[in-house]
């Protein structure tokens, strides 16, 4: 690109990891941004899921932007649209609402190597140019249904936690939900006592942790809008509990085994029938799928109104489900609370590199990334939530600010000319085996889940502690592009 001109970027979503990047490179002096949204509204997976009972599992003080803290918190645990509330605000604040540009699906990005540039397409045919690319999709963006035979022959409405459909009524009425996973947990305590009758359908039984919730008065809110220091200590507390379960899962024993005895305690607190809490023990290692904080979850499936099935589906009627014991369980309402394609990362976006390489091609046998966001032969393309920058212990937003603060330092470099930033293939290659050698010891081996292909590669998930990630990031390595340093 011409060196006297400021870098055109294009940021691919507007969730928390798009704007995290945005808000970086404004604060670092680049202002030549759009957002490119295809939905009708900004705010990310916190936009796509409205179910009842939608929260947060990290607590608000620390999911949230370190240079945009929120006082006004109604509870340490918020509702979705309190988050999504928040988020918007930040986009507002930082004046990047005029920036998006809603209902903008890009469907392809191919690298232009005469022009130095990306060349964007959307689904209605336009074309988009930018200098740099930073896809900000996410990791959980695109629902899984699974095929179960006969699904189309159910005559109620069927949806998807992530695509809730807020006309569907519940109340008074028998509903299904499969899945036993972080929306399902939040969604059955929420609609128990409304609809007339809740089936569970649970094909692993999960590890569960107790959510120390609260709500926020008005004398705290009032003192953090007073004096914004005090914000920072609930924040440096919820870390440091994020330390502990982050300890656990990376293999600290006394860490895991305490965390392992609450769990257990969880369950013989809340759980009085033994064949209940025989059917709700989970048979996997802790930490090997994500743990759910819940404190309802186990009370709500010992209500009369809430069965429990953990035998296999093998059939959708036209009003119920059929499991392997021949039982059909009658529903008028089906939801499926069955994650997400983590592991197809930018699916469907075709992404072209150089030499006309395929993204989806150079990933067949699972995405891979320096540091999560820089792949060799795709110059100038930095991912925000990319592959093994899941965290299953902390805020995923503290991995958004240190993948920011590096794009802006790589916008930075791109800025004061010389060739496009293209990571070398050895240093991402040697990047790469140490994360595999690292996550082949690591709990999420244990399990099939989303955090692996079905070929058993870890994909989503960092193999350390969020703090190595950011001083991993912390400072671009010109010589990692084959730069010489400055």
């Amino acid at each position: 690109m011409d060196s006297d001109r400021t870098p055109r970027v294009a940021i691919i979503g507007s969730g928390f990891g798009g704007v995290a990047a945005a808000a970086a490179l404004l604060r670092a002096g680049f202002d030549d941004i759009v957002l490119l949204e295809k939905a009708d509204g900004t705010g990310g997976v916190w936009r796509d899921n409205s179910y009842p009972g939608c929260a947060c599992d990290i607590p608000a003080p620390l999911y949230s932007y370190s240079f945009a803290l929120n006082p006004d918190w109604s509870r340490r645990f918020p509702s979705h649209a309190e988050i999504l509330g928040y988020l918007r605000r930040c986009a507002d604040d930082l004046g990047l609402t005029g920036r998006v540009r809603l209902r903008t699906e890009v469907t392809d990005a191919t690298w232009d190597e005469a022009g130095s540039c990306w060349r964007l397409r959307t689904a209605t045919g336009e074309e988009l140019v930018a200098d740099v690319l930073i896809p900000a999709v996410g990791q959980l963006s695109r629902p899984v249904v699974p095929a179960l035979p006969g699904a189309a022959r159910f005559r109620g409405p069927a949806m998807h936690t992530a695509r809730w459909d807020p006309t569907v009524r519940v109340d008074g009425v028998r509903v299904a939900v499969v899945g036993t996973g972080a929306s399902a947990i939040q969604l059955v305590p929420a609609i128990a006592g409304r609809a007339a009758h809740v089936t569970v359908f649970q094909r692993t039984a999960p590890w569960t942790l107790p959510k120390p919730d609260r709500r926020y008065g008005s004398l705290r809110r009032l003192a953090y809008r007073r004096w914004p220091w005090l914000m920072r200590l609930p924040r440096a507390g919820v870390w440091a509990m994020t330390v502990v379960t982050g300890l656990a899962v990376t293999g600290n024993r006394a860490a895991g085994a305490l965390l392992r005895a609450l769990s257990t305690a969880q369950r013989h607190w809340q759980v009085r029938d033994p064949d209940l809490r025989a059917r709700v023990t989970p048979d996997e290692p802790m930490g090997c799928k994500r743990v759910l904080f819940t404190s309802d979850w186990l009370p709500t499936l010992a209500r009369p109104d809430v069965d429990l099935v953990t035998e296999k589906i093998v059939e959708v009627t036209a009003d119920g489900l059929r499991t392997a014991d021949g039982v059909t369980h009658p529903c008028d309402v089906l939801v499926y609370g069955t994650g997400f394609a983590a592991t197809d990362l930018l699916t469907p976006i075709r992404v072209t590199g150089r030499a006309g390489r395929r993204l989806d091609e150079v990933w067949h046998d699972g995405a891979h990334a320096y540091l999560g966001m820089a792949v060799p032969g795709f110059p100038n393309l930095f991912l925000m939530y990319g592959p093994n920058t899941n965290t299953g212990n902390t805020s995923v937003v503290y991995f958004h600010e240190a993948q920011a603060r590096y794009i802006a330092q790589a916008v930075r470099m791109i800025a004061a000319g010389g060739p496009p930033l293209d990571v070398r293939a050895d240093v991402a290659a040697a990047h790469d085996a140490d994360l595999q050698r690292r996550l082949a010891g690591s709990v999420w081996t244990a399990c099939q889940s989303w955090y692996r292909t079905p070929g058993g590669r870890v994909v989503t998930n960092w193999p350390g502690m969020a703090g190595e990630y950011r001083r991993a990031t912390a400072r671009l390595r010109p010589a990692d592009y084959g730069r010489p340093d400055t």
